[in-house]
C-alpha cells in the first residue's frame, strides 16, 4: 500500500540519503478494478443455516474484523466484497464467514431430528457383498467401469437400436448409457491383453438403463427408463493357473456354466437354447431359476470375436441381480430312515433331444418315489448299429429311488423305473437301449 512504500521509503533516506535527497510523493491510481455487486446477510437464515442463535451485533463484529464495508438494516447487513474477494459472491458465502470466524468448536453438538425407521434384513434374500465375496470365490476380479459406454457396443453387444444418449458425455465416444454389462467386460478384456495378460476372470456388478414406458417417477425410478441391477462376468483363457497337475486347457461354456450354479447354489438352475445378440447361437443358453427367466450365458459370437480383435472367444454371463440376491430359508427335513435304491438306465433318444427335457420327464414320478435323476455318459455311434439308428445317441441316466415312509420293494422299484422310461418316451420318444 501507500503507507507502506511511504514507510520503507523515509527509512533508506534516513539511512542513506543526504539533505538533498528528494523523493515522492506517491502518484497512486486505482484503475479498472472489478465492481463487486454487494451481497445481503440475513440474520435470521444465518441462525437456520448453522443452526445456533445469531444476532446482527456478532455478524456485524465479524465483518468489521475481516475488513469488510457494509451497512445495516433491520435484520439484514449489506456487504461490499473488496475486489480481490472473489469468494464472496452470495450469501451463503458470508454465512460461511460468520461460522468461520465465530468457531466451529463454539457450535454445539445436536443430533439431527428425523424419524429413524430400523429395517430388518430379510432372511430371504442376501446382501451384494456377499455375491461378490462368492464371484472373489469363484476367481473372478470385480471391475468397475462407467455407465455410458460408446454406441457400436449397444448396437453389436446388446441389440439395441434406441440407446439412452447423454447429454454432456465426458468423452465423444462414450455417447450413450448402457443396457448391458457385457459391452463393458469386453473392454476390460482387450484392455487385459493388451497388456499381455493371458488368462482373465473378471465381473462387475452395475446398473443399466433403457427406455421404458410402463416406468413412473418416484423417489428411485425416472419416468420412461427402467434401471435395474445386474451382475455380469467374463472368463478368457485357460481354465486354471499355470500348474503341473493337469493339462492346460481353455475355458469353454461348461466352465462357467458351472460358475453360474454355484453362484445361485443352492437353487436349482436350468438353461434353455436361446440365442443373444451378444453371443454365439449354438454356444448360448437362457439363465432360469424358478420357472422365470434372469439372464443369459454364452460364448461371444465369431463375428465380434472378430470384430473386437479377440484371439479366442471369451465366455460370457449377465444375470439379474435382484434374482441372484434371493436365497432359500434353510428348511428341515427328517434323515431317511430306509436305504435308497439306485437303478442305471440306458436310453436311446434322437439328437434333438435336450438333457433337460429328458431328466425332467424321469424326475416327474407323481408316486415322489424318484428323488433324483443324474447323466452319467454320453455314447454316439460312429455308424447307424443293430440298437441305434442315425441320428440317435445313448444316454446314460442313474435313477435314486426312496420311500421315506417304508422300504422298497423289488416290484415297487420295477413298477416307478418302467413308468418313468414311459415318460421319457411320451416326452423326447426315449427307448432303452439294447
Amino acid at each position: 500500500t501507500v503507507a507502506h512504500i511511504e514507510r520503507i521509503t523515509q527509512l533508506i533516506i534516513d539511512i542513506c540519503g543526504t539533505p538533498e535527497t528528494v523523493c515522492g510523493p506517491v502518484d497512486d491510481q486505482v484503475l479498472n478494478l472489478p465492481q463487486r455487486a454487494p451481497v445481503a446477510l440475513r440474520v435470521a437464515r444465518a441462525a437456520k443455516v448453522i443452526g445456533v442463535p445469531i444476532t446482527q451485533a456478532q455478524c456485524a463484529e465479524v465483518f468489521s474484523r475481516l475488513g469488510l464495508s457494509f451497512t445495516e438494516a433491520d435484520g439484514v447487513l449489506t456487504v461490499t466484497p473488496p475486489s480481490w474477494r472473489f469468494d464472496l459472491a452470495i450469501e451463503e458465502d458470508l454465512i460461511e464467514e460468520v461460522a468461520r470466524v465465530i468457531g466451529y468448536e463454539t457450535l454445539p453438538d445436536s443430533a439431527p431430528i428425523a424419524p429413524v425407521t430400523p429395517r430388518v434384513k430379510p432372511e430371504a434374500q442376501r446382501s451384494g457383498n456377499a455375491v461378490r465375496r462368492a464371484l472373489a470365490g469363484l476367481g473372478y476380479q470385480e471391475t468397475i467401469n462407467f455407465s455410458f459406454v460408446e454406441t457400436r457396443w449397444e448396437h453389436e453387444l446388446h441389440g439395441n437400436a434406441d440407446p439412452i444418449r447423454v447429454l454432456n458425455p465426458i468423452a465423444s465416444p462414450l455417447a450413450v448409457m448402457r443396457s448391458s454389462l457385457i459391452g463393458s467386460l469386453v473392454q476390460v478384456l482387450r484392455h487385459n491383453l493388451s497388456r499381455k495378460a493371458g488368462r482373465v476372470r473378471v465381473a462387475e456388478l452395475g446398473r443399466v438403463a433403457w427406455r421404458d414406458a410402463s416406468v413412473t417417477a418416484g423417489d428411485t425410478t425416472v419416468a420412461g427408463i427402467q434401471q435395474p441391477m445386474r451382475v455380469a462376468g467374463l472368463a478368457y483363457g485357460p481354465v486354471d493357473p499355470t500348474q503341473w497337475g493337469a493339462k492346460e486347457r481353455n475355458v469353454d461354456f461348461f466352465d462357467v456354466k458351472g460358475d453360474v450354479q454355484a453362484l445361485l447354489a443352492p437353487r436349482t438352475v436350468v438353461f434353455e437354447r436361446a440365442e443373444h445378440a451378444a453371443l454365439h447361437p449354438g454356444r448360448s443358453a437362457r439363465v432360469v431359476v424358478d420357472g422365470q427367466a434372469i439372464g443369459f450365458i454364452g460364448e461371444l459370437h465369431p463375428r465380434w470375436r472378430q470384430s473386437y480383435e479377440l484371439p479366442l472367444a471369451p465366455v460370457l454371463f449377465e444375470l439379474d441381480l435382484g434374482a441372484v440376491l434371493a436365497q432359500p430359508v434353510p428348511a428341515f427335513q427328517p434323515i431317511a430312515r430306509h436305504q435308497a435304491a439306485q437303478r442305471d438306465l440306458a436310453l436311446v433318444v434322437p439328437e434333438t433331444a435336450t438333457h433337460d427335457a429328458l431328466l425332467a420327464a424321469l424326475r416327474a414320478d407323481p408316486g415322489a418315489l424318484v428323488q433324483s435323476a443324474t447323466l452319467f455318459d454320453v455314447y454316439r455311434p460312429a455308424a447307424a448299429s443293430a440298437d441305434m439308428a442315425a441320428g440317435e445317441r445313448s444316454m446314460a441316466v442313474r435313477l435314486e429311488l426312496l420311500d421315506t415312509d417304508a422300504t422298497l420293494t423289488e416290484e415297487r422299484i420295477e413298477a416307478a423305473v418302467a413308468a418313468a422310461v414311459a415318460r421319457a418316451a411320451a416326452a423326447v420318444g426315449a427307448r432303452l437301449r439294447g
